[in-house]
């Protein structure tokens, strides 16, 4: 299409700027790959080193743990399906992915939430940005990612923080704000240090909030297996993959079932963790 104007070059301003950029950070970026090739291989190979009905005992005694037999019962009929249906190892290098990419969403994203819950200015800054990480379309954190590190499980697992990571920020900053005023003041008055206020009585306070933000982190992460299978990931979402090009709705539907299965148990158990420690207590 032909317009009066004449077009802005964006696309190679963009391409000259990201080529310079992933050319100036290769150190890093390779040092860094490497370190989580490392550690998820690693957690890999020691995943599949248990065997597997201890591997499923442990998962129950987790889902007993934080809610009750019917829960447990439940884990366990779903990893056996998962085990029957020669998925296991699939289901490892998944759970690996959500777990790696949660915990550096959530140790990324923890201390900005708090930050960004204590100065305005700071949030002012992130808003837009999380704004941008929420509205843009998964696919497109792919191309990024690739750039900088190449094919493979490594820039799935950061495709999938970029994705994963906003709510854990929003829901600190969330539940730190609703802290009511007068425990603020009331802390205060007491001669309470910012350093304490923060640690004995906001954050403590805000834990269901924070406690949802990883919720919803873990579930964004799982959410992603099948658009990082994309780029190498492997594991459950390349087999969904594979039945999708070579339409096998059999194939599909057995990695399908297992995706859900594990999200379900996934958000079983980070759901009712803390609520079970408290009626223990």
């Amino acid at each position: 299409m032909q317009t009066v104007l004449p077009k802005i070059p964006l696309a190679h301003w963009v391409n000259a700027f990201v080529t310079w950029l992933s050319s100036f950070l290769e150190p890093v970026t390779g040092f860094i790959a490497h370190v989580l090739r490392v550690a998820m291989n690693g957690m890999v190979a020691g995943l599949e080193w248990v065997p597997w009905w201890l591997l499923i005992v442990i998962v129950c005694a987790l889902a007993y743990y934080a809610g009750k037999w019917k829960m447990a019962i439940w884990t366990a009929i779903g990893l056996l399906l998962i085990y029957d249906l020669q998925l296991w190892n699939h289901m490892i290098i998944t759970i690996v992915l959500v777990i790696m990419s949660a915990l550096i969403s959530v140790i990324i994203g923890l201390p900005l939430g708090i930050w960004s819950a204590r100065s305005d200015k700071v949030y002012a800054v992130l808003a837009p940005i999380l704004d941008l990480m929420q509205t843009m379309p998964s696919f497109v954190y792919l191309v990024p990612v690739l750039i900088f590190f190449n094919i493979g499980k490594v820039p799935a697992i950061f495709a999938t923080v970029i994705f994963a990571m906003p709510p854990a920020i929003r829901l600190t900053r969330l539940g730190i704000l609703q802290v009511p005023a007068d425990l603020v003041e009331a802390a205060r008055a007491f001669g309470t240090a910012d350093n304490q206020l923060l640690w004995k009585v906001q954050v403590p306070l805000a834990l269901p909030s924070i406690k949802a933000g990883i919720n919803q982190t873990v579930m964004l992460s799982l959410s992603m297996v099948v658009i990082a299978a994309m780029i190498g990931a492997g594991g459950l979402g390349a087999d969904v993959l594979n039945a999708l090009e070579t339409i096998n709705v059999g194939q599909g539907f057995e990695a399908g079932l297992s995706i859900v299965i594990i999200a379900i148990i996934l958000d079983r158990i980070s759901q009712n963790f803390g609520n079970a420690r408290r009626k223990r207590a």
